[in-house]
């Protein structure tokens, strides 16, 4: 079995008994970005002589015997991470030149855990998509079908992992923008507690809403790498001040009497009858495994698509005024300092970006805030009161990730608002903060992966993770690999 086609455990364990070297697995994770690359376009900025000299320092100390957690382990982040003296770019030309002096908290953590950096991948400019086709900069295709969209906004990295062109891989989710890529591709997703990872050094899309974390191929590494990106950041004011369990001491703990609510909201008319079956099948699979599903209900769903995008983009249209022309990026020419200003937004940004920033203009302006803005905000307070209530009663929650498998290129492009809805069963989980994590759950009968969402109680990522490897383990989903 070749190297890149292991996970971080699996390299670790290997990596510890001197049976490969940190150079042997950067050099087979490159021989493969050369073999699919041109497929797949799953990164932005390829980064091998730092790849490199990452993976001599790994080796050096593991010949030292000071091997860290994640010695000569390459792998991908999203970019819209900032990585010092490399670009990032969020796939926007309004950034292409941008390279940030200073490295965001999550890929400081990484270093300081021995990983190698194999790339920065591909995103819906500025995160602001479900189908990596509003990059500035080109489309990443669907391991599984290389004429169908890999989701988004983390598209890349979920594609990466995936086509095993990285071990694992860093994503940033909005409102589903790491679990719905990871179902599509048929990978892990984990999207944290609001709160549980430093948002310090990720570029903003909607800051209330933005959460990091890991890309994966199976639950063990999610669980590997939730241990080394969580805690509290004081560079960062929402990362909360909670005390950090270990993540992967439960992965492979009993959930006998473990209680699973299934929502009836999020089986709806419409939704694709494979992912549907795929769904009801890993319900069974869980009753098998000992745990008990119960109905529950979250009454205030069908609202969710609607508050959200009003919350989002309002905060975008915030978070965005920055990119002017002046301090940095892309700068065009005009006749006059405003003209300078409306042309450099005009030519950097993309159609999708351009649409999100007016919106929420339109919600923040005179007149209409209390009539958009608040009331987005007081259905966010129900979305949120809607799973305490059903937490009362559950230990987790399970949906479907996506309501259809991965559609073809080019199929939604020109109806933003059937795009909106792919996002369906995940945005609630970010307006009310809580974590849910995606696995693989079956395939359909055009061999595309279909995912499982479990969601979790604030800041009790343990029992997802829990049930998510318990299942993984009576399943083979997840060995499952794309013919490229």
């Amino acid at each position: 079995m070749e190297l890149y086609s292991l996970g971080i455990s699996e390299l670790s364990r290997m990596l510890e008994k001197g049976e490969v070297s940190a150079g042997d697995i950067t050099a087979s994770v490159y021989k493969r970005i050369d073999a699919v690359e041109d497929k797949i376009k799953a990164y932005v900025t390829l980064t091998l002589a730092d790849a490199l000299k990452m993976a001599e320092e790994a080796d050096r100390d593991i010949t030292a015997g000071n091997k860290k957690i994640l010695s000569g382990i390459p792998m991908a982040i999203k970019d819209n991470m900032c990585t010092r003296g490399i670009l990032t770019t969020c796939s926007s030309k309004i950034l292409k030149n941008f390279v940030p002096p200073y490295e965001s908290t999550v890929t400081s953590k990484l270093i300081e855990s021995g990983y190698v950096l194999s790339g920065k991948t591909n995103l819906d400019e500025f995160a602001m998509g479900s189908s990596t086709e509003n990059s500035g900069f080109h489309t990443t295709r669907n391991p599984w079908d290389i004429k169908r969209i890999p989701g988004g906004s983390s598209g890349g990295s979920a594609a990466a992992v995936a086509a095993d062109e990285c071990i694992a891989a860093l994503g940033s989710d909005t409102g589903g923008s790491i679990r719905q890529p990871a179902a599509l591709c048929g990978v892990v997703g984990l999207k944290p507690t609001y709160g549980r990872v430093s948002r310090y050094g990720l570029v903003a899309f909607a800051s209330s809403l933005d959460q990091i974390g890991p890309i994966t191929k199976n639950v063990m590494d999610s669980a590997i790498l939730m241990n080394i990106i969580s805690g509290r950041d004081p560079m960062d004011s929402t990362s909360a001040p909670i005390d950090l369990p270990d993540f992967a001491s439960v992965i492979g703990m009993d959930i006998k009497g473990m209680k699973i609510g299934i929502p009836e909201e999020y089986f709806l008319e419409g939704m694709d009858p494979e992912v549907e079956k795929a769904v009801k099948d890993a319900i069974k699979t869980f009753d098998s495994l000992g745990a008990m599903p119960v109905k529950v209900s979250l009454p205030h769903t069908g609202y969710a698509v609607a508050a959200y995008y009003v919350l989002a983009t309002s905060e975008a249209s915030s978070n965005l005024a920055r990119y002017d022309g002046v301090k940095y990026g892309f700068r065009a020419e005009g006749r006059d300092l405003m003209d300078m200003y409306m042309r450099s937004r005009a030519q950097g940004f993309g159609a999708e970006v351009k649409r999100r920033i007016m919106l929420g203009t339109y919600t923040l302006s005179s007149g209409y805030y209390d009539a958009y803005y608040k009331k987005a905000q007081q259905v966010r307070t129900l979305i949120k009161n809607d799973f305490d209530n059903a937490f009362r009663n559950v230990d987790l929650i399970l949906t479907p990730t996506s309501p259809t498998p991965a559609f073809k290129m080019g199929e939604k492009t020109d109806d933003p608002l059937q795009m909106y809805l792919a996002d369906i069963f995940t945005i609630s989980v970010n307006l009310a903060g809580v974590p849910g994590i995606s696995i693989p759950c079956g395939f359909t009968s055009e061999n595309l992966p279909v995912g499982l969402q479990l969601i979790g109680k604030h800041f009790d990522e343990e029992t997802i993770l829990k049930a998510s490897y318990a299942y993984e383990q009576s399943t083979e989903w997840h060995k499952r690999k794309p013919n490229l």
